[in-house]
Order: structure tokens, then sequence, then C-alpha cells
């Protein structure tokens, strides 16, 4: 009798340690990274551990995923062996569906829910135990890695955190509206119709473009879209100073609320590599390129026209520059926040949303426990967003 009941304490003791963990990998996700610089600033250690932590948000799910899942799995074998020999029959299967339930409600479901509630707390109180778990599960992670290249010699094998980096752009992918991706209109470089192909073709070197948009009357009047290849075969030609407008080819317009993998299979099929967003009153929203399609789903592809400038750059201070074109998805994620009620789509949208009018340089804001400074802002436009915490 006395080894069973060893055998359920080693069971028990295993699931209070995935419950931490749990609830630990719940509260860093909700921790943001400048609060913690921001303690440990004040002599705070845990906090300091909190932040090395979240330096690398890309791995430390994955890790603690993996080290979570093996105490899951490891609590299963004492427990399972206990229970068998305690139990028999139907009350031995009432007894397995019961811990199962356990082990699902307390080292999973209830820890990860206190966890979002109280972040910092937990975050700052199993600081230790989340570092050794992290880096317990870098090694074993790496471990497997290596180990996969050495038996197969393919450096194109996808580590955990990238396949599971990959799932989930699918997953988004598939509900991701095309105006989410557009260039918008401000952006746009275009030209009009009355330009002649030499104008034209200095466009497209100077802009490092293949296809331009040819405008009549105004940007909402677009009349077709001008291809590189077609200039260029113009360029000894004795036409070549023959208008934009001769030369073009049809434009193909989309709606702002299409979804990106419904636009992307109809440019595949149809061959089309740009393609005109309207909104609902007909007017021209912005354009998307197959390539801007593809980058929602793998990724950046940066090529040797692209500005390489980041999206979000960490600053020294704890807080961040970003680019005011970051979606608010990928912005509250990067705070670690709820995500607002705010009606717009990207950053520079909720600075103006919390303006109410067009914000000076300089001028800030708060915003769920940060201050946000418009650090450039270009017309109308806020171009890029200075984060820290207030």
């Amino acid at each position: 009798m006395t080894t069973p009941l060893v055998a359920l304490g080693a069971a028990l003791v295993l699931l209070v340690l995935a419950a931490v963990l749990r609830a630990g990998g719940a509260s860093l996700v909700r921790t943001p990274r400048a609060d913690a610089l921001h303690d440990s600033a004040d002599g705070n250690k845990k906090a300091a551990r909190v932040a090395e932590l979240l330096d690398d948000r890309q791995r430390l799910q994955p890790s603690l995923g993996m080290v979570h899942t093996g105490l899951l799995v490891l609590l299963a074998v004492p427990a399972t062996w206990a229970l068998t020999s305690l139990l028999s029959g139907s009350d031995l299967l009432i007894a397995l569906v019961l811990f199962s339930m356990a082990t699902v409600v307390f080292g999973d479901v209830l820890p990860r829910s206190i966890g979002r509630r109280r972040p910092r707390v937990i975050a700052y109180r199993f600081s230790r135990l989340l570092t050794l778990a992290v880096n317990f599960g870098q090694r074993a992670s790496d471990f497997i890695v290596e180990d996969e290249d050495d038996d197969e010699e393919d450096d194109d094998h996808l580590t955990d955190s990238e396949e599971r980096d990959l799932i989930s752009s699918v997953l988004e992918f598939s509900d991701t509206l095309v105006r989410e991706v557009m260039v918008p209109r401000p952006d746009m470089i275009s030209l009009s119709s009355r330009a002649s192909s030499e104008e034209a073709l200095d466009l497209v070197i100077e802009e490092g473009r293949s296809r331009i948009p040819v405008l009549g009357e105004s940007v909402d009047d677009i009349l077709g879209i001008l291809y590189a290849r077609d200039l260029l075969r113009l360029r000894d030609a004795v036409g070549r100073d023959q208008p934009a407008d001769q030369l073009m080819r049809p434009a193909y317009f989309v709606p702002e609320t299409k979804r990106v993998p419904e636009l992307l299979r109809e440019m595949q099929a149809k061959q089309i590599h740009l393609a005109i967003v309207v909104d609902e009153f007909g007017g021209t929203a912005g354009l998307v390129t197959i390539e801007d399609l593809l980058e929602e789903l793998v990724g950046e592809i940066v090529d040797e026209y692209d500005d390489e400038e980041p999206l979000v750059t960490n600053l020294p201070d704890g807080g961040y520059l970003v680019d005011a074109k970051l979606a608010m998805d990928d912005f509250v994620d990067l705070l670690g926040v709820e995500a607002s009620d705010e009606e717009c789509d990207t950053v520079g949208g909720l600075v103006l949303v919390l303006a109410g009018r067009v914000p000076r340089e300089g001028e800030s804001f708060d915003y769920a426990r940060h201050r946000l400074v418009a650090e450039r802002v270009q017309g109308r436009r806020v171009s890029r967003v200075r984060v820290s915490i207030s």
C-alpha cells in the first residue's frame, strides 16, 4: 500500500510543477519587457531574470511547452501504476477518467488563468524555476534539431519553434483581410496617364518597381497598370515617347474586405501580380502584390529594393521604436496587453484615434500603461512611434 501512495505523491509533485510552469508561461506572455526592465533598474533581481527571458520570446513558449508536456507525460506513469495497483474494474476506469480531467484542469486550464490575471506577480515569483525550465527546454530542442541534422544532413529542416511559427501563420493567414496587408493609398507609387514612356522608365528605375498604376484625374481614377518590361522593350525603339496610357494593361480591382487566401488563389490562377484595392465607396484604398500576400504567410521577403528598416526596434531603456504601419494585433502582442476596442488596424491609426486629430511630432499619449510618442509625423500621417512604460 505504501509504494502506490508514494507513486501518487510523486505524480502530485510533478502536477504542481507542471501547473507552475503553465502559470509562469501565461504570465510571461502578459508581462511587458519594459515593465520588467523598469523594475530591474530598481534592483529587483527577479525582474531582471524575467526581462532576460522576454529577450527571446520566439523560443520562450516552445521551450516551456516542451518541459510542461514532458512533466504531464512523466506524471502519468506513476499515477497510472498507482491507480492500477489500488483499484480494478469500473472503479479503475472512473479513477483514470477523473485523473485525466484533474490533470487538464489543475495542470493547464486553472494555472493558465491565474497566470494571465496576475502576470507580474507570478512571473517574478517563479522566475528562477522558469529560467531553469527554459534553459533545459532550449538545450533539449537544440539537441533534437542537431541530431536530426546529423542523421539526414539536411539544412532545410525546420526547428520546433519555426514549425510553430509557420502553423500560427497559416491559422492567422486564413482570417486576414486584404486591407491588413496592402500598401496604403498614401504610400502608393503611381504615374499620370499623360507621362511619357521615358518618364515612366525613369520612375521604374528610380523606385525599383516592376509594375506601376497609371492614374487618370486622381488616385481614385486608376486606368491601368504599366509594366516595366513593356517599357524596356521600347528603350531603343522609335516610339519611346508614347504616353503611359497607350502602354498600360488592364488593372485588377478587389475589395478591401476580401480574405487573403481567396485573393492569393485568384492571383495565382489569373497570373496577376498586382491588384488595386478599393473601399466600400469605390475609392482607391491601396494596392497589394502577390509578394505582400506570401509575406503574410512565410514572413518578410527582402530584396534589394526593400527598405530594411525594421517594424520594431528595441531601445536600451526597455521601450520600442515602432513603425506606424505595425498591425494592432502584433502591437498588443508585443506589449503583452489586451486588445483594445479602438477601431484601427495599425499603430499609426491608434495614435490618431488617441489624439483625435493629427498629432504634432513629440506629442505623447497614454495607452494600456504605456506612453506612445509621435516620433515622426509626415504631413497628415504618423510614420514612427516611440513606446515606453508610463
